[in-house]
Formats: C-alpha cells, sequence, structure tokens
C-alpha cells in the first residue's frame, strides 16, 4: 500500500453469502411495509364479518364506521409502535446475543408474526392480525438496526458504503414484491454462515479502477446533501403546483414531476445513507447504542408521521409540504456544518474529525475491515 491506505480488498463468495443473507431481513421488512395496503378492503370485510359474528343474529347489520376505522388504524400503526419498541433495544440485543446470533433469533419474530396473521382469518380473530403485526413490527425493528450494523461492520472499508446501500435497496424491493410474495423463512438457513475477513485473511488487494459504485465515488455526505436539497426543492414545487392546480390544470403533471423527484432524491441520500453511515460514525463499543438511538427516533418520526399527516394536511392544505421544506433546510444545514464524510475512512480518523484534532494514527496501515481491526478474538459477533 501507499500513503498509508489500506489494503484494498476484492468481493469474496464468503462476504457476498454473508451479506445476501443478511439484508434478506431488509427485504422482509420492506415487504411487511408495503403488504398490508393493498388487501385493506379485504381486510376490513373480514374485520365486518368477525364483528357481526360475535354480535350474533340480533346485532347489528354492519360494523360501526368508527369502530372499522379504528381497528384498521391500529393494524396499521401497530407495525410502527413494535418497531419503536424493538429499535429501542437494537443495543442490548446486538450485545447480548451479538450481531449473528440476533439476526437468526429475530427471525422467530417473523414467524410467529406471519402465523398469527396468517390464521387471524380461520380463527375471526382480529386480535390476532394486530398481534402478528406488532410482531412483524419488532422483527422491523431489530433489522433496521442490526443488518446496516453487521454489514458495515463485515464490509471492506472501501465498499462499506456501496455494501451499506444494498439494505435500503432490498427493502424497496421488499415493498416491491408486497404484493407477490413474502418471503418470511429466506433469511433464516444462510444466516449462520460467518464472513471470513480475519485478520491476515486470503483476501487479495484489488485496482480501485474496478469499483461503479456511487456511493463510494461522491461520499455519503455529498449524496446525503444532494438528496436532503433536492427533496426539499421538490416539495417547494409540490406547493407551487398545488396552489396553481385549480387555475393551471397542467400544475398536475408538475405534481407527479415533484413526487417522483421527491422519491428519486429520496433513494441517493435519506433514504440508504443514514441506515449505515450511524455506524460508520461510532466505533464497536457505543455503536449499538447509537443504532438504537437512531432507530427508535426513525421509527418514532415514522408513527408521528403516520399518524398525524392526515390532521396537519386537513390544518394546513396545500401548505403542508412546506413543512416538510422547512425541516429539509434544517436537516441539510446540520449535515453541512456537522456531519463529517465517512467514505474509505477508519473510525479512529472520523473520530478525530469530531474533535477537529489531527488523529495520531492517520499515517498508519489500517485493517480493511473493522474485523481485522478487532483481532480473532471480538469475531464471533
Amino acid at each position: 500500500t501507499q500513503d498509508g491506505e489500506p489494503p484494498r480488498q476484492r468481493v469474496t463468495g464468503t462476504l457476498v453469502l454473508a451479506v445476501f443473507s443478511a439484508v434478506l431481513g431488509s427485504l422482509q421488512f420492506g415487504y411487511n411495509i408495503g403488504v398490508i395496503n393493498a388487501p385493506q378492503k379485504v381486510i376490513e370485510q373480514s374485520y365486518n364479518e368477525t364483528w357481526l359474528g360475535r354480535q350474533g343474529p340480533e346485532g347489528p347489520s354492519s360494523i360501526p364506521p368508527g369502530t372499522l376505522t379504528t381497528l384498521w388504524a391500529l393494524s396499521v400503526a401497530i407495525f410502527s409502535v413494535g418497531g419503536m419498541i424493538s429499535s429501542f433495544l437494537i443495543g442490548v440485543v446486538s450485545q447480548w446475543l451479538g450481531r449473528k446470533r440476533a439476526m437468526l433469533v429475530n427471525n422467530i419474530l417473523a414467524v410467529l408474526g406471519g402465523t398469527l396473521m396468517g390464521l387471524a382469518n380461520a380463527a375471526a380473530s382480529y386480535e390476532m392480525l394486530i398481534l402478528g403485526r406488532f410482531l412483524i413490527g419488532a422483527y422491523s425493528g431489530l433489522t433496521s438496526g442490526l443488518v446496516p450494523m453487521y454489514v458495515g461492520e463485515i464490509a471492506p472499508t472501501h465498499l462499506r458504503g456501496a455494501l451499506g446501500t444494498l439494505n435500503q435497496l432490498a427493502i424497496v424491493i421488499g415493498i416491491l414484491i408486497a404484493q407477490v410474495t413474502g418471503p418470511g423463512l429466506m433469511s433464516a438457513p444462510t444466516r449462520p454462515v460467518p464472513p471470513a475477513p480475519a485478520p491476515g485473511g486470503p483476501l487479495p488487494s484489488r485496482d480501485s479502477s474496478s469499483q461503479v459504485f456511487l456511493v463510494e465515488r461522491a461520499g455519503r455526505r455529498t449524496l446525503h446533501l444532494l438528496g436532503l436539497a433536492g427533496m426539499c426543492g421538490c416539495a417547494i414545487l409540490m406547493t407551487v403546483a398545488l396552489l396553481l392546480l385549480e387555475r393551471v390544470p397542467a400544475m398536475s403533471y408538475v405534481s407527479i414531476v415533484a413526487i417522483f423527484g421527491f422519491v428519486a432524491f429520496f433513494e441517493i441520500g435519506p433514504g440508504p445513507i443514514p441506515w449505515f453511515i450511524v455506524a460508520e460514525l461510532f466505533s464497536q463499543g457505543p455503536r449499538p447504542a447509537a443504532m438504537a438511538v437512531a432507530g427508535f427516533s426513525n421509527w418514532t418520526c415514522n408513527f408521528i408521521i403516520g399518524m398525524g399527516f392526515q390532521y396537519i394536511a386537513e390544518a394546513m392544505g396545500p401548505y403542508v409540504f412546506l413543512l416538510f421544506a422547512v425541516l429539509l433546510l434544517c436537516f441539510f444545514t446540520f449535515t453541512f456544518l456537522r456531519v463529517p464524510e465517512t467514505r474509505g475512512r477508519t473510525f479512529d480518523q472520523i473520530s478525530a474529525d469530531f474533535r477537529r484534532t489531527p488523529s495520531l494514527l492517520e499515517q498508519e496501515v489500517k485493517p480493511s475491515t473493522e474485523l481485522e481491526y478487532l483481532g480473532p478474538d471480538d469475531e464471533n459477533d
């Protein structure tokens, strides 16, 4: 190596298998985000039949609309509640069981939740479906922290970002196939296979010119800033389009462009990067606690938006997206001023950047993965 740079390592079959088996959990996470929407009418009909069956022949002819709305809202929101609770336990669980074993055990929640939801209609019990959604939410909450943390720790330094984005990619793919199939048990068989990037391991170096991964070329901070700025612009464009929609019907096309642009910029930065940059900002000791706080914050905000957006939209009308634009501008400013770039940098160098002092270890050759940095005694997690 030159200039104190760590040796570059190529992707091996073992590393690919370890990452693939880990991100399957995120695939299931994404699937359960999207799976509840399409069958809404079917689920509401099932709730109505269950309600009528419990009321008896002398009861009302249909479930009260308020009760049905409450049951449906609870069925949707309980997913985020489960995620909020379990994400706060990421630190404890990952330290107690280790990253790999925690992901293995976490599959139990997915199986139990899926079983309860699958049997809810036959048992004429909407309580089973709601409980199943809660367990699936708890599974997803742990997955949202365990997967990016595990992938970040086994990935070579120069590939942490590229492999870290697979978490978000799996989530999006899971949402996409939510109407087709549910790979609930796919991740379990491959999880026991441990990664093999040990100190002095057989991974040879490779030339950096073979990399085409955008996140490794542009950097996390740059893409995150780009995504935040683009989302802010699209939110403003959406507001203008909604205000002019009645007078200028063509603004409906502008609204569509703004929506697609908002989603596209989200996937460039704020979608994938926060999931793995937290793991890069903290060393192994405080990392589980940091991931727990980040996951809890994410799930809490999801719950608040899911439950409160309708009321905010009714109060603010077309100006509702200006609220998001202001928040995005605040996030952009904070990221620009306080968040360091983590691309290709060791944990000591990142920590030194926070202290605004040169790292004493910057000139040393660093191990390519954190597992190598920690040594063989710490690889079991």
